[in-house]
């Protein structure tokens, strides 16, 4: 009679745990649940970060909006709205450290924000992080990210020629000035239409 005791006795205190356990679930399964709806509403796409939004709009200051990431290769829309005639597409925006071939400099990847009209050419680039012992002085001024704004991707990219090299820094400048060449034509090649002939 103990055993049957003890064990009735046992049930008796796992029903409400067991009871819990089950609402909890219930209660994860419904937030997920709540969170599908919510992202298939918003068109299947995630928010941009505000940090993530204000580096758009340093791209692209005329833009009214931007598209969530998305793609292949992974990229961000920037639109402007019009009432009359809607949005129109001023151009993509994407990570260099995104797209394959991954570019490494002398001390691991540059990762620089791109941003491209839709004629290909260069809107600004954005070097958001790095590892390189002279990035100081070379990557990282002002003056690196400007020799790009208005470039257009068929340009060479050569350190030296049409890239201002840096004393000491010739392996980041290079690799970063690659990264930015290499993403901007492959993004072109997959996403825009290519240019009409003769003009």
């Amino acid at each position: 009679m103990g055993t049957n005791y003890t064990r009735y006795n046992r049930r008796r205190l796992e029903a409400p745990v067991n009871n819990i356990n089950r609402i909890a679930l219930l209660a994860v399964l419904l937030a997920a649940g709540g969170a599908l709806v919510a992202h298939v509403a918003a068109g299947g796409q995630s928010a941009i970060d505000p940090k993530q939004q204000a580096l758009l709009k340093r791209l692209f200051p005329a833009a009214t909006a931007f598209s969530p990431k998305g793609g292949d290769p992974p990229h961000f829309k920037a639109f402007s709205t019009d009432p009359r005639s809607g949005q129109t597409l001023l151009g993509l925006a994407f990570w260099t450290t995104e797209l394959e071939p991954f570019e490494r400099a002398y001390d691991g990847p540059i990762k620089i924000l791109v941003g491209m009209d839709t004629k290909g050419l260069l809107t600004g680039v954005i070097v958001t992080e790095h590892h390189e012992p002279y990035g100081d002085f070379s990557v990282d001024r002002p003056e690196f990210a400007a020799q790009f704004r208005g470039k257009n991707i068929r340009d060479a990219f050569k350190v030296g020629v049409d890239i201002d090299a840096v004393s000491r820094a010739t392996i980041s400048v290079t690799s970063a000035s690659r990264a930015v060449r290499n993403s901007s034509r492959r993004v072109a090649r997959q996403l825009l239409a290519p240019p009409e002939a003769g003009k």
